[in-house]
């Protein structure tokens, strides 16, 4: 009997042994751990808002581009991705899109970048334009949730720590309300396959930070992250942009303060007036922070990370403009401990020059501080 104690107290010991070996040397869990960013940009204009397709499009994001992105000091990039890039009009899969995102998100998680994969556009909305089949549509709304089953099935094997999903950018419905039910059947849709991935949630019309109050999201979901977009003061951030009424303004701006003097209005087209009317007015550091608190307040209640998804100055506006405007952007980030990523990397507000990958130091330098 004494013998049999003997071997029952050694077996035990080799037993918790090994057990305590094994735990000693496993992968830390991935789902005890939470998906956490900081400071990021976006790899536009790859798979989203571009007409390159077959080796130009193989060649625009390469490894050395996410390499790169790391080595300035972010520690995540939001990939945007459209419908018409990733899947054909009958809704199956373009591989060729498919494989290109899988070698992206392998590479930033080489250099330690984490991922959102963000679905940008679809063929039956896009945020710059008036569509609205996507709110009255039944089939494309089955559609959009088919796309994050498809997604869900192609990505569920990267880590819930490391990857994340951003359900769509920048609703533009009538009704927030049409908004919310899309995303709760979105949430849902994913939750089925990944319970503890990580979900990106924007407020309805163009991620505005007004209709933030109009937003709802499920209870007791604590993997959530809230966004929304920043772009103000827009005269200062999209001036003389090509795509919009502010092409034809010339006008001197300002910052902080008064944006342009509105004296001047009345020698530009009356579309350009009316887009300089709605957006001059008085800015600073403090007041754009107000303009946000409604979005900081409705996190904070919620206990849920908050995240500026995109922001950032077009290069026809003045580089010192762009500095002091920048400064007040990161500052207002830090100080309300809000995540974000720079529109974009290296297209039409980059922060590299597209063919060398030459950092532009007067803005990364503001964006990741030297040490």
């Amino acid at each position: 009997m004494y013998h049999k104690k003997q071997l029952f107290i050694v077996i035990t010991l080799i037993v918790i042994t090994i057990i305590s070996a094994c735990q000693a040397h496993r992968k830390p869990n991935e789902e005890v751990q939470k998906f956490e960013i900081h400071r990021g940009l976006n790899t536009s204009h790859w798979l989203s808002q571009t007409e390159i397709r077959g080796q130009e499009r193989v060649q625009y994001m390469q490894e050395k581009d996410f390499a790169k992105i790391a080595e300035m000091g972010f520690d995540h990039v939001r990939i945007p991705i459209d419908e018409e890039q990733m899947w054909d009009e009958r809704g199956f899969k373009h591989t060729e899109a498919f494989a290109l995102l899988h070698q992206g998100i392998k590479w930033a998680l080489k250099y330690d970048l984490k991922v959102i994969v963000d679905l940008h556009v679809l063929r039956s909305h896009h945020f710059n334009y008036d569509n609205d089949q996507l709110w009255k549509d039944p089939e494309a709304q089955a559609k959009f949730w088919s796309f994050w089953e498809q997604l869900s099935e192609e990505l569920s094997k990267y880590p819930n720590h490391l990857l994340a999903y951003e359900l769509m950018n920048e609703a533009v419905a009538d009704d927030s309300e049409d908004w919310n039910k899309l995303i709760a059947k979105g949430i849902e849709t994913v939750r089925e396959r990944e319970p503890l991935r990580t979900i990106i949630i924007g407020s309805n019309r163009w991620q505005m930070v007004y209709t933030f109050p109009e937003l709802k999201i499920p209870e007791n979901d604590t993997n959530l992250i809230l966004s929304f977009h920043f772009y103000e003061p827009f005269i200062i951030s999209h001036y003389q942009v090509w795509w919009n009424d502010l092409k034809d303004f010339d006008g001197t701006i300002n910052y902080p303060g008064l944006i342009t003097d509105s004296s001047d209005f009345s020698k530009y087209p009356s579309a350009t007036q009316e887009i300089l009317k709605e957006q001059n007015g008085i800015y600073n550091k403090e007041i754009m922070t107000e303009k946000i608190s409604v979005a900081i307040d409705y996190a904070k209640k919620r206990n849920l990370k908050l995240y500026c998804g995109e922001f950032g100055c077009y290069p026809s506006t003045p580089m010192e403009l762009r500095k002091l405007i920048y400064r007040d952007w990161i500052a207002m980030f830090e100080e309300n401990n809000i995540a974000w990523a720079h529109w974009n990397y290296k297209n039409d507000f980059p922060v590299v020059e597209a063919e060398t990958l030459e950092a532009i130091t007067p803005i990364t330098d503001i964006l990741i501080p030297t040490k």
